[in-house]
C-alpha cells in the first residue's frame, strides 16, 4: 500500500474538491468540460433555500464548512467554493481560511478566483454582467472596486426574487449571455466579466472574445483556472478564452488579496 499511497486511477494529476450551492446545476458540468486527463472533480453541496437574501448566503456559508469536512475524506488536492455571490457577500478571506483548514489543502472561492484572473490578464477597467437581483449587484460592484477594479458598467438580469427564479438562472441560454456581453461592453473596458457559477457561459466565451476583441472572464472558467494554478499545473485548455489558453503561471494568496494586503 505504501507504494501507491499517492496514486489515484483517475485523478492522478489532481483531485479538485468543489462545493456548490444545492440549487446549482451548471458548475459541475462546466468543470468537467474543462478537466484535462488526470484531473477529476469531486463535489459536495451546501444547502441554499428561498429567495436571494443576505441571510440565505450566510446560512449557506455555514453549510460550506460541513461540505469541506466531507471533501477532506476524499483526499482532494484543492477545494473550491463555487458561488460568486456567496463569496462576495460573505467575507472572502474567512471562507478560504475555513475551507483550507478543514481540508488541509489550498482553497479558493469563486470571487477570489475572479480577482486573480482579472489581475493575471492585466485588466483594470471592466464591464460586468450578472443574473443577480439589485442588492447582490450592488455588493458585487463594491467588492470589485475594493479590490482595485474600475467597474465601467454593471448590468443584472434581476433573477433571484424567488427560489424558482434562482433555480432558473441555470436555464438562461448561452445566447442570452452573448447579448448581455455586447450590451455591457464599453470601448475602454479591458475585459468582460460574466458573473455566477450557475450561468452557462462556455459555449459563447470564445465567440464573445472574437466579437469584442478583448478577454472574457466567467465565474466557472476563472475558478477552474485558479484551481489548476494553485496546484502549480500549467495545463493550457483551448476553446474557453484567453485566460485558460495563455495565463499558465502558478498563483498564490497574493493573487486575490485586497490591494492593502498585497
Amino acid at each position: 500500500m505504501k507504494a501507491v499511497a499517492m496514486y489515484s486511477p483517475y485523478g492522478w494529476k489532481a483531485k479538485i474538491g468543489l462545493i456548490v450551492p444545492s440549487t446549482n446545476t451548471v458548475n459541475e458540468p462546466e468543470f468537467w468540460r474543462l478537466a484535462p486527463e488526470g484531473v477529476t472533480i469531486h463535489t459536495a453541496r451546501a444547502m441554499l433555500l428561498g429567495p436571494a437574501t443576505e441571510e440565505s448566503y450566510y446560512k449557506m456559508a455555514e453549510a460550506v464548512n460541513g461540505a469541506a469536512d466531507e471533501l477532506a475524506t476524499a483526499e482532494v488536492d484543492v477545494v473550491a467554493y463555487g458561488c460568486t455571490s456567496g463569496s462576495i457577500i460573505c467575507p472572502l478571506p474567512e471562507l478560504i481560511r475555513n475551507m483550507s483548514q478543514r481540508t488541509g489543502t489550498p482553497a479558493i472561492a469563486t470571487a477570489g478566483a475572479v480577482v486573480a484572473a482579472l489581475r493575471a490578464l492585466g485588466a483594470r477597467k471592466i464591464a460586468v454582467g450578472t443574473p443577480y437581483v439589485d442588492f447582490v449587484n450592488e455588493s458585487e460592484d463594491k467588492f470589485l472596486r475594493d479590490y482595485g477594479f474600475d467597474v465601467l458598467t454593471l448590468q443584472g438580469l434581476r433573477l433571484g426574487e424567488t427560489q424558482e427564479e434562482r433555480r432558473g438562472i441555470g436555464r438562461v441560454p448561452p445566447e442570452m449571455v452573448f447579448r448581455l456581453a455586447r450590451a455591457i461592453d464599453r470601448p475602454d473596458a479591458d475585459a468582460i466579466f460574466i458573473s455566477c457559477t450557475n450561468l452557462a457561459t462556455f459555449d459563447v466565451i470564445a465567440e464573445i472574445e472574437r466579437e469584442l476583441g478583448k478577454p472574457v472572464v466567467t465565474s466557472n472558467q476563472a475558478c477552474f483556472w485558479a484551481c489548476l494554478r494553485l496546484l502549480g499545473l500549467r495545463t493550457a485548455i483551448s476553446g474557453y478564452g484567453t485566460l485558460l489558453e495563455t495565463r499558465l503561471d502558478p498563483i498564490d494568496e497574493s493573487s486575490y488579496a485586497l490591494p492593502s494586503a498585497r
